[in-house]
């Protein structure tokens, strides 16, 4: 008897945690982007919620740049995107944010052939060690420093097409993230360990560094005409089974299918930030759910963001 209470007990948790937290709650926001252009960073598989973020975008009639690494993955994610969408105003541009070079290419030839830019969205992300082409720490190099430099360099453009967004993936792991500054200076990384609870850690803390990044830049946009937000996508799962082996990604599916999130449900809350009419108050938020969310005490440290935002400058050359 006991076991079977505890056995329904379990489902209704499961079943509970499934419709509240893994379906969550949509993007309400109807608004079309007829003669908007938006552009929507990818990771190289391009089949996440990069992907899912800029159909939803191409469907509203927006003007969608994928930019993403991998050229080959991301033509034919375009093609997908045009199909599926009925929008032929989707197009590709190669971006590979482990290169402060190609960052650098990226928004010149962006300025150079795109007369406005609406949204940003800072979507890519890493979750492994190694190092980026500029000798930084590959996840503080791709989650942060690309972002930052890609966004500083867009700015420009973003004021003069206002109002517009900023909106930056970040996730909930930044709560248990830390910046070592001493780390950063030295090494130019977030840490130098490989074991998987110490990649769980560096990742954590690029996260961080995404909020801190977002907390800063709407301190410096006060008085334009430009909001920046950061956010929490979920638990998605496709992105899950990336960097591990076959066999346990084999026992993992069933269990990722029904309490993570699929891409659909992933972006939601990006396309919230990027789009929901009134939430202009908010920048510099933190955003789960399609909800604002409060922030531990250190994602809110005035002069950690600062600091972290001048070494970003020195580490990209903007200084």
């Amino acid at each position: 008897m006991c076991l079977l209470l505890v056995l329904g007990l379990a489902i209704a948790v499961a079943y509970f945690y499934r419709e509240i937290v893994v379906k969550g709650k949509r993007c309400t926001s109807k608004a079309k982007l007829h003669g908007k252009t938006v552009i929507v960073t990818a990771a190289g598989s391009n089949t996440g919620i990069g992907k899912t973020t800029a159909l939803d975008l191409a469907k509203r009639g927006a003007r969608v740049i994928l930019a993403c690494r991998s050229k080959q993955r991301g033509e034919a994610a375009l093609e997908e995107i045009k199909r599926d969408s009925g929008n032929n105003q989707v197009v590709f541009m190669q971006l590979d944010l482990g290169s402060l070079k190609s960052v650098r290419s990226f928004a010149e030839n962006f300025l150079k052939s795109e007369p406005r830019l609406d949204i940003l969205i800072n979507n890519a992300g890493v979750q492994m060690q190694g190092r980026t082409a500029d000798g930084l720490g590959l996840m503080f190099g791709v989650n942060h420093i690309g972002h930052f430099l890609l966004t500083n360099l867009l700015l420009e453009q973003l004021k003069a097409c206002g109002p517009s967004r900023v909106v930056n993936v970040s996730s909930m792991a930044h709560y248990f993230g830390k910046i070592d500054f001493d780390c950063l200076n030295t090494h130019k990384a977030l840490g130098l360990g490989t074991s998987f609870m110490e990649v769980l850690q560096y990742y954590s803390d690029s996260k961080l560094c995404n909020y801190l990044f977002t907390h800063e830049l709407a301190k410096r946009l006060k008085g334009t005409n430009v909001t920046c937000y950061s956010l929490h996508p979920g638990a998605i799962n496709s992105e899950l089974a990336r960097n591990i082996n076959s066999t346990l990604q084999l026992f993992l599916k069933p269990l990722t299918a029904y309490f993570f999130k699929n891409t659909e449900q992933g972006c939601q809350t990006t396309l919230h930030c990027a789009l929901q009419e009134g939430i202009e108050p908010f920048s510099g938020r933190f955003f789960s759910n399609c909800t604002v969310k409060e922030v531990s005490d250190k994602a809110k440290d005035d002069a950690a963001s600062k600091k972290l935002w001048e070494l970003s400058e020195r580490l990209c050359g903007l200084a």
